[in-house]
């Protein structure tokens, strides 16, 4: 029980120190609101939870042989982010509206955040130190779960932190979708900066 709570507080301080997957939270909360927010939250869990899966299972020589397909993915990914950045710098508040698609949102923010070598290698090297010496594949299941569970939370209050935010800055209306714009590109130098070794 002491490695959870290990895991919980290690998870916890990872979270405060915001990535591609927490600007891009950030960005859409900031310009579409918190339940978008939640939509981004649920899509960047997946994404993690997808690389967490190809760690459980012990796919490594899989990662090695796809990882010029993950590199073109990842820069894929940087583009479309940096080019939605200036798109939404550029956008007029009331113009968003027209581009809140939720399903759109969920499948962009899980490959976003699947595509993220860095987060992989790191995730790979993270959590086994909190499965016990004589722990099997069910203690594997229990940390990797925890873990995302505690990803899911933080993440929801990145998303209610910007929305709340947004809310202050509805004043400033243009400052809104700048500040999302400015999130969205961070989010696209994060994953453009994002190596395979941690």
């Amino acid at each position: 029980m002491e490695h959870l709570a290990a895991l919980v507080i290690a998870t916890g301080i990872l979270i405060l120190i915001p990535g591609p997957n927490a600007a891009l939270i950030v960005a859409n909360s900031l310009a579409f609101g918190f339940r978008e927010g939640l939509v981004t939250v649920a899509g960047t869990t997946l994404g993690v939870g997808l690389q967490l899966l190809i760690v459980i299972v012990g796919m490594s020589t899989l990662i090695e042989l796809a990882s010029e397909a993950f590199a073109w993915l990842r820069w894929i990914g940087v583009a479309y982010l940096v080019w939605l950045g200036v798109v939404t710098f550029r956008t007029k508040p009331d113009d968003l509206s027209r581009i809140k698609a939720r399903r759109a949102i969920f499948l962009k923010s899980c490959l976003v955040a699947a595509v993220n070598p860095k987060t992989l290698v790191f995730n790979a090297a993270f959590l086994p130190q909190f499965v016990p010496v004589a722990g099997g594949m069910h203690d594997v299941v229990i940390v990797g779960v925890v873990f995302l569970a505690v990803l899911f939370a933080g993440d929801v209050l990145w998303a209610l932190f910007a929305a709340s935010a947004s809310r202050l800055l509805g004043r400033l209306q243009d400052a809104t979708n700048r500040i999302a714009g400015l999130f969205l590109v961070r989010a696209g130098l994060g994953l453009a900066l994002a190596r395979r070794s941690a």
